[in-house]
């Protein structure tokens, strides 16, 4: 039986597909359709509104899925984290037309506008709010300040909201895309056995694109100052290179994080090394 996995329509979806390329998974959609084609015969999937995965996995109608951390709060559904992607990293917040007079909002009562229903009347209940909840569609940022006095949204930089008029008052919580699965899938053990092999997988390529691999030449005389300057992951892979009658030299091969590239190029050439080849990394697997 193939492993049914549930992917987000939106935004989020590029990330997901491309994530599975990179793991050795090519995902194809069609215009107008939401049954993508999948290299592995053993995945069936499938596209949702990320709104939706939490529920369909706790029902057991799908394996596993994608969605954002605060979807799976908000349906409060019973699922399995397999692991947090980092991902569309959003917050949610709460917001009201500038500038806010906190003590005004909580004195009189409210209209609240969300997509966020479950999540708002908690918060909102929880700091003292005399509020109604609307439940909005998308575009929450327009309710104020004719149709709410508050909303409960999710923001990636908060410039839409600025744009709209609105401070951010609170952070309620922070999210990103989750690899999530149901309880049932998790306690057959091949089902098991694949979602786990998928974690894998996207740790290596979620770990490969944050460092890349140097490669380069020293000379035997600067081989042992060279390589005490070297971060690597354990220690670097060292091959003798030919020397055809000149100076005998090694061969190198480091591989590093990608923020540390512009730092360490300029001292490998202090140190004596040459011909530096820098590439990217498809899996990085300890």
């Amino acid at each position: 039986m193939p492993l049914r996995i549930l992917i987000p329509k939106g935004r989020i979806y590029e990330n997901i597909a491309r994530l599975f390329d990179d793991a050795g998974f090519k995902i194809s959609l069609a215009d107008r359709t939401y049954r993508p084609k999948v290299s592995a015969a053993w995945m069936d999937v499938k596209i949702m509104k990320p709104q939706n995965v939490g529920d369909l996995l706790e029902i057991g109608s799908h394996d596993a899925g994608f969605t954002g951390a605060d979807w799976i709060q908000e349906s409060g559904a019973d699922v399995e984290t397999i692991m947090d992607l980092g991902f569309d990293k959003v917050r949610i917040i709460a917001a009201a037309p500038a500038p806010v007079d906190l003590a005004a909002l909580k004195s009189k009562p409210i209209v609240a506008a969300t997509e966020y229903v479950n999540i708002a009347g908690k918060y909102l209940k929880e700091k003292g709010f005399n509020f109604k909840i609307v439940r909005t569609y998308g575009a929450t940022e327009v309710f104020p300040p004719d149709d709410a006095g508050i909303i409960i949204d999710n923001t990636a930089s908060g410039q839409t909201l600025r744009d709209n008029g609105l401070e951010i008052i609170d952070t309620i919580l922070v999210s990103s895309t989750r690899f999530v699965a149901s309880k049932q899938a998790m306690a057959d053990p091949e089902k098991r056995s694949r979602i786990e092999e998928l974690a894998m997988l996207f740790k290596a390529v979620l770990d490969a694109r944050e460092r890349i691999a140097l490669e380069m030449n020293v000379s035997e005389k600067n081989y042992e100052a060279l390589v005490k300057t070297l971060p690597a992951m354990r220690s670097p892979t060292v091959s003798p290179l030919y020397s055809n009658g000149e100076e005998a030299g090694y061969a190198l091969k480091i591989v590093i994080k990608r923020s540390e590239v512009s730092e360490i190029i300029p001292k490998l050439k202090q140190f004596g090394a040459t011909g530096i080849i820098e590439y990217s990394l498809r899996k990085v697997i300890p």
